[in-house]
């Protein structure tokens, strides 16, 4: 593994990332695209698509 668990990250960062992906599914769950997902938590449609 390139990276230590985390990806070099800080706890808080970490965090906030997982606040985005679970935005991210409660947005999928209400029938949403990955173009709107991505332009409302402001990242790339490849991003939400991961």
């Amino acid at each position: 593994m390139r990276y230590p668990q985390g990806g070099g990250l800080t706890a808080e960062r970490q965090a906030f990332r997982e606040r985005v992906r679970m935005e991210a599914v409660a947005m999928f769950a209400a029938g949403r695209g990955s173009s709107e997902v991505a332009k409302e938590l402001r990242v790339s449609v490849r991003s939400v698509q991961r």
